[in-house]
């Protein structure tokens, strides 16, 4: 009603707004159906071989045995430890991670699934030593899921991480020139509990790391893992063979100098994967 003469007055039917409850009801049931399936997709599934699974049920704890996890991000780093460690035949698969997101949507033909986004490798002579490939990328939203689900399949005792991984020069800050900086170079980042020395000098604030990396520092400071982080600095995103010797200091440190490949391994695979690279760069020129 009405309460001075010119007034608009708004008419409401109880009818049409039953109807549009209904509708956002049925929409919100909708949306929350979608968000379910994506939250589906982008789960992040680890597979273990059955000798790994068996380890695993036959613990005491239901974790893996596991003193050194040594873990290469992105195609530099990947590709040098297939050159100058796997290379030496001493490893078999023992697990692999797949996931999807924006960047990482290749399925393979005829199937649902993924390829795998990760591949992880026991040492035959020492079980104790894992090592993962992890090439693809993983969304912030799947970092966490990546975490809690490998280090929480690991006990945690004795357990040190690796992380290797690259990133553009034009990041690194530094009160100097980059013009002038020995490019390709690496910089070291430690969680509070890794006591060990490094080969290369540590990351100078305000640097930073981000992605993968930082969210695997980050779970190892909060459980007390020692950890170090190698950063190569490069100015080159693709597999380059300048950049992966870049990672070859690491080899000196005291966890990694018994996994060394031989000389002749090493510059055979490391040839190999350079040149395969090569060829399929060269299909889109």
């Amino acid at each position: 009603m009405a309460t001075f003469f010119g007034e608009v007055v708004s008419v409401i039917s109880r009818a049409v707004d039953d109807e549009e409850d209904e509708d956002e009801e049925e929409q919100d049931e909708e949306d929350r159906e979608i968000r379910r399936e994506l939250e589906k997709k982008r789960e992040v599934t680890l597979s273990w071989s059955p000798e790994t699974s068996a380890a695993i049920e036959n613990s005491p704890d239901h974790r893996l045995g596991c003193s050194s996890l040594i873990l290469a991000i992105g195609d530099n780093a990947t590709g040098f430890v297939s050159s100058h460690i796997l290379s030496s035949g001493s490893w078999e698969v023992s697990g692999s991670i797949t996931l999807w997101n924006e960047r990482c949507r290749a399925q393979v033909p005829g199937t649902d699934s993924t390829p795998s986004s990760c591949v992880f490798y026991r040492c035959i002579t020492d079980p104790t030593v894992m090592l993962c490939q992890c090439s693809c990328h993983v969304a912030e939203d799947q970092q966490f899921q990546w975490c809690e689900k490998v280090l929480g399949c690991l006990q945690k005792s004795s357990l040190k991480v690796t992380i290797l991984s690259t990133c553009p020069v034009s990041d690194y800050k530094t009160p100097e020139s980059t013009y002038n900086l020995p490019v390709p170079f690496l910089k070291a980042l430690k969680t509070n509990h890794y006591t060990d020395g490094t080969p290369c000098d540590p990351l100078e604030q305000p640097n930073i790391v981000d992605g993968l990396p930082a969210a695997v520092m980050a779970h190892c400071q909060v459980w007390g893992i020692p950890a170090v982080y190698y950063q190569c600095y490069t100015d080159i995103t693709k597999l380059d063979s300048v950049t992966i010797k870049a990672f070859r200091p690491v080899l000196s440190c005291q966890s990694m100098s018994l996994l060394a490949a031989k000389s002749e391994h090493i510059a055979e695979t490391l040839k190999k994967t350079v040149r395969t690279t090569e060829v399929q760069s060269n299909l889109y020129i």
